[in-house]
Protein backbone atom coordinates (compact mmCIF):
# COMPACT_ATOMS: atom_id res chain seq x y z
CA UNK A 1 0.00 0.00 0.00
CA UNK A 2 1.01 3.13 -0.78
CA UNK A 3 1.68 6.37 1.30
CA UNK A 4 -1.84 8.64 0.38
CA UNK A 5 -3.80 5.30 -0.68
CA UNK A 6 -6.93 5.35 1.21
CA UNK A 7 -7.34 2.94 4.02
CA UNK A 8 -9.36 -0.53 4.13
CA UNK A 9 -12.08 -0.27 6.14
CA UNK A 10 -12.11 -0.73 9.85
CA UNK A 11 -14.50 -3.69 11.20
CA UNK A 12 -15.91 -3.71 14.36
CA UNK A 13 -14.88 -7.09 15.79
CA UNK A 14 -17.69 -7.52 18.76
CA UNK A 15 -16.25 -11.03 19.71
CA UNK A 16 -13.07 -9.73 20.58
CA UNK A 17 -14.17 -6.45 21.56
CA UNK A 18 -11.73 -4.26 19.34
CA UNK A 19 -12.07 -2.27 16.27
CA UNK A 20 -9.33 -3.73 13.61
CA UNK A 21 -7.77 -2.15 10.68
CA UNK A 22 -5.47 -4.70 8.52
CA UNK A 23 -2.93 -3.61 5.94
CA UNK A 24 -0.33 -5.95 4.53
CA UNK A 25 -0.76 -8.74 7.46
CA UNK A 26 -0.46 -6.06 10.17
CA UNK A 27 -3.65 -5.56 12.34
CA UNK A 28 -4.04 -2.34 14.20
CA UNK A 29 -6.56 -1.97 17.24
CA UNK A 30 -8.18 -0.19 19.53
CA UNK A 31 -10.20 -2.78 22.12
CA UNK A 32 -13.17 -1.50 24.00
CA UNK A 33 -15.58 -2.39 26.75
CA UNK A 34 -18.96 -2.27 27.45
CA UNK A 35 -19.63 -0.63 31.04
CA UNK A 36 -23.00 0.68 32.58
CA UNK A 37 -21.10 3.70 32.60
CA UNK A 38 -20.12 4.08 29.10
CA UNK A 39 -18.03 2.55 26.30
CA UNK A 40 -14.11 2.28 27.72
CA UNK A 41 -11.14 2.40 25.49
CA UNK A 42 -8.71 0.75 27.56
CA UNK A 43 -6.06 0.04 24.46
CA UNK A 44 -4.75 1.09 21.29
CA UNK A 45 -2.22 -0.92 19.02
CA UNK A 46 -0.73 0.75 15.78
CA UNK A 47 2.27 -2.28 14.50
CA UNK A 48 5.36 0.04 13.79
CA UNK A 49 5.16 -0.63 9.99
CA UNK A 50 1.71 1.17 10.16
CA UNK A 51 2.74 3.80 12.07
CA UNK A 52 2.24 7.08 10.51
CA UNK A 53 -0.43 6.09 8.41
CA UNK A 54 -3.15 7.63 10.00
CA UNK A 55 -4.20 3.95 11.47
CA UNK A 56 -4.90 4.76 14.90
CA UNK A 57 -6.47 7.77 14.12
CA UNK A 58 -9.20 5.78 11.48
CA UNK A 59 -9.30 3.34 14.42
CA UNK A 60 -10.82 6.06 16.97
CA UNK A 61 -12.89 8.07 14.26
CA UNK A 62 -14.70 4.86 13.60
CA UNK A 63 -14.53 3.71 17.07
CA UNK A 64 -16.42 7.02 18.14
CA UNK A 65 -18.98 6.93 15.41
CA UNK A 66 -19.79 4.01 16.57
CA UNK A 67 -20.29 5.03 20.18
CA UNK A 68 -21.99 8.17 19.18
CA UNK A 69 -24.64 5.62 17.70
CA UNK A 70 -24.57 3.32 20.71
CA UNK A 71 -26.04 6.74 22.28
CA UNK A 72 -23.03 5.64 25.18
CA UNK A 73 -20.70 8.69 26.65
CA UNK A 74 -16.64 7.33 26.08
CA UNK A 75 -14.06 6.59 28.91
CA UNK A 76 -11.03 7.31 26.97
CA UNK A 77 -8.40 4.98 29.08
CA UNK A 78 -6.09 4.74 26.61
CA UNK A 79 -3.87 7.94 25.67
CA UNK A 80 -4.25 7.73 21.98
CA UNK A 81 -8.44 8.41 22.50
CA UNK A 82 -8.79 11.29 24.67
CA UNK A 83 -5.63 12.69 22.58
CA UNK A 84 -7.36 12.72 19.53
CA UNK A 85 -10.62 13.95 21.32
CA UNK A 86 -8.94 16.96 22.46
CA UNK A 87 -7.69 17.62 18.59
CA UNK A 88 -11.12 17.24 17.56
CA UNK A 89 -14.01 19.46 18.83
CA UNK A 90 -16.86 17.58 16.58
CA UNK A 91 -16.03 14.99 19.88
CA UNK A 92 -16.27 16.52 22.75
CA UNK A 93 -19.75 15.83 23.57
CA UNK A 94 -19.06 12.32 23.17
CA UNK A 95 -16.82 12.20 26.85
CA UNK A 96 -17.72 10.90 29.76
CA UNK A 97 -18.43 13.81 32.32
CA UNK A 98 -15.82 12.52 35.07
CA UNK A 99 -13.07 13.04 32.13
CA UNK A 100 -13.80 16.61 30.58
CA UNK A 101 -12.11 18.40 33.02
CA UNK A 102 -9.35 16.56 33.21
CA UNK A 103 -8.92 16.90 29.38
CA UNK A 104 -10.31 20.75 29.73
CA UNK A 105 -13.15 20.26 28.06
Amino acid sequence: MSDGAALPLVVNNQETGRFELTIDGHTAYTEYRMLASGIMFPHTETPPALEGRGVGSALVREALAWARQQGQPVIPVCPFVPGYITRHPEHHDLLHPDYRKALGI
